[in-house]
């Protein structure tokens, strides 16, 4: 399909829409031109999806892109794409064997304009293969950090992008970050080899946010004092699935409409919380950060972090989700030494030895009973509360040592398997309709199957249990038995959801004396983990510097000025506008007076009040000034 003139302004107009002209521009000069280009644009709010869109639809052919998108999100722009009347297929680690080799199908043959994968799909042979037969005019690499070894969420898969531009060696590569620091940057164009560098960009500033850490011991009072004066959505983000419960009651028995998110909730659940948040019928979110990617919510006005992130990229991202519709919002982190202290010890206590990562790794295969040399290329469902009772370890050190593990690339990990249970028909509708007649009760749940779904018997379809009970008068554990009864006689294929993560074994299972975990590289992963924490904490400990300034130099944006609006540049937040009564201050000045005893003096009263209270009585000349650093009454 070729776009025509008319079609390709109106599609450049739209980029140009959402980045900004020269931004817009830019790219896709470079793309048109068969030029590798690195697009960062940190604002989200699902522009990605549209920089990847608006070039291909100017080009002819597939656009592959490559992503580490929950299995929802990816579907979800499928969908999306698809009501624009643009083919897309995803493919992800809830599929069969049969359902992928029909999807590259349809990529070699077909109209398909974007094929949605994994990394770890796209190292499979069987992808490699079809590739070579697809006519692909981009490879598009999302969340591209990813490669870079010193960015924050490293993951090895990513490398092995690079193979793929042997096969497809006239296939520009766009690569999109939203977080990248100077150094990732550069990191990023050497790893997909770009054969000549070139970055577009938008700056990571947001005007329109107020960049706010408050020091309190009473978080929950501060807290809802902020919600008082801050009207509007908010998103409340805590470090753990506990707090979100504890957190969210509270404000509900305070007349605050509230629910809690977190990746232990089902499907169902997050979705009609999600939705309620959207929708304004609930005002706050408070969830762990499994909440909020994919989620363009504009109207947001405060976002609030209860403890902070352990690194800057992370904090960007969640904070970055306030005011998309570009008026004035708010990022509150509230923050006590407790908080600090979580921080400083957080890999000191929770970092697991070498020795635990080889031994996590080979319990992992026998819990899940592989035999040393199997499962390769297989997913497996994984409880990590049943894997840690099991062997009696801690949680967090254990997700440390996988998470270990999957970037010494001995393992991969699909964080969210696929929400929906799935099925097709294997047999044909003669076969189906025998069945049907020999068993009244199982042809009663076939006939609702077939009503309430299409293209059974041509691909695998996401399926609803709970609606076929419902509609056939069954109960949940009647449907269940019927579909794996005919999973078992091959009538057709099921595939039950489990909301579990999968994981997978890089290779197979090795041998236990074959695992090697590469000191240099571990003690490399320390340290790069150490500087980020470092770098969080002196984002929330400092109070000299512009808390926008602190973040643009982060990502390598040296020559901003200060905000104007964070707690540094304003002295006080604007949420806590505390006055100190001027006739206070007079009051307590009998002679000349030290600001430090002043302060002292009025300690029930916030310090920076007091000293813009001071401010404002010299400006007014109805306080003299010293050379000796003291204060008079004229």
């Amino acid at each position: 399909m070729t776009a025509t003139p008319q079609s390709i302004s109106q599609k450049i107009l739209g980029l140009r829409l959402v980045s900004g002209e020269t931004v817009g521009d830019h790219l896709l000069q470079h793309l048109l031109d068969g030029k590798d280009v690195l697009a960062l644009l940190p604002t989200g709010g699902g522009k990605s999806v549209c920089f990847q869109m608006v070039p291909t639809l100017c080009m002819e052919g597939i656009c592959v892109v490559v992503s580490m998108s929950l299995i929802a999100l990816m579907k979800d722009q499928v969908e999306n794409l698809k009501k624009k009347g643009i083919n897309a297929i995803a493919l992800h680690s809830g599929m069969h064997f049969s359902q992928i080799d029909t999807a590259l199908d349809n990529c070699v043959y077909g109209d398909v304009k974007f094929l949605y994968l994994s990394p770890e799909r796209l190292r499979t042979e069987i992808v490699q293969v079809r590739l070579q037969k697809m006519k692909v005019c981009l490879i598009a690499v999302d969340e591209a950090h990813c490669i870079s070894q010193w960015g924050y969420d490293f993951r090895p898969p990513y490398l092995e992008i690079a193979n793929i531009r042997e096969l497809l060696p006239d296939v520009p590569v766009m690569a999109l970050t939203a977080t990248a620091t100077p150094k990732v940057v550069e990191d990023i164009q050497e790893k997909l080899l770009f054969k000549q560098k070139s970055v577009v960009r938008k700056s990571f500033s947001r005007p329109n946010l107020s960049y706010l850490v408050l020091k309190e011991s009473n978080v929950k009072g501060r807290l809802l004092r902020i919600l008082e004066r801050t009207p509007g959505s908010a998103v409340i983000y805590v470090r753990n699935r506990r707090r979100t419960r504890e957190i969210s009651n509270f404000l509900e028995t305070q007349n605050v409409s509230s629910t809690f998110y977190h990746a232990g909730l089902s499907f169902d659940e997050r979705q009609a919380r999600q939705q309620d948040w959207i929708q304004d019928r609930t005002r706050v979110m408070v969830a762990t950060n499994a909440f909020g990617m994919g989620i363009d919510k504009p109207d947001v006005r405060l976002v609030v972090h209860l403890g902070f992130p352990d690194n800057l990229e992370s904090y960007f991202q969640e904070a970055g989700r306030a005011g998309r519709d570009g008026k004035d919002a708010f990022c509150v982190a509230l923050i006590n030494n407790a908080a600090i202290n979580e921080l400083r010890k957080k890999y000191e206590s929770e970092f697991p030895t070498r020795d635990r990562i080889k031994e996590v790794y080979y319990a992992l295969g026998s819990y899940l009973q592989l035999a040393e040399g199997s499962g390769l290329d297989e997913w497996f469902d994984f409880d990590l509360a049943a894997f840690c009772d099991r062997y009696n370890w801690k949680p967090k050190e254990i997700m440390s040592a996988i998470s270990f593990l999957e970037k010494a690339d001995h393992l991969m990990v699909s964080a969210n398997s696929d929400p929906r249970s799935t099925t097709k028909i294997l047999v044909n509708s003669k076969t189906l309709y025998e069945l049907e007649l020999r068993n009244p009760k199982v042809g009663k749940l076939i006939k609702v199957l077939l009503r309430s779904y299409g293209r059974l018997f041509e691909e695998y379809i996401a399926i609803n249990e709970k609606l076929l009970a419902k509609r056939a008068g069954y109960s949940l554990k009647q449907v269940d038995a019927i579909l794996q009864k005919l999973h078992s006689l091959e009538v057709l294929d099921y595939k039950p959801a489990t909301g579990l993560p999968k994981v997978s074994f890089v290779g197979g299972r090795m041998r236990k004396q074959d695992i090697h975990i590469s000191k240099a590289i571990y003690e490399e992963r320390i340290k790069l983990i150490r500087e980020r924490i470092a770098s969080a904490i002196h984002f929330v400990e400092t109070d000299k510097v512009c808390r926008s300034q602190m973040l643009l130099k982060y990502f390598g944006e040296s020559d901003s000025k200060h905000c104007g609006k964070c707690d540094v540049c304003r002295g006080l937040s604007k949420l806590e506008e505390v006055e100190v009564d001027s006739n206070i201050i007079k009051s307590e000045i009998s002679s000349e007076t030290a600001i430090d005893e002043l302060i002292q003096k009025l300690k029930d009263h916030p310090e920076k009040a007091v000293l813009k209270a001071v401010q404002t009585l010299l400006d007014n000349n109805e306080l003299i000034y010293h050379m000796n650093g003291k204060v008079s009454l004229p």
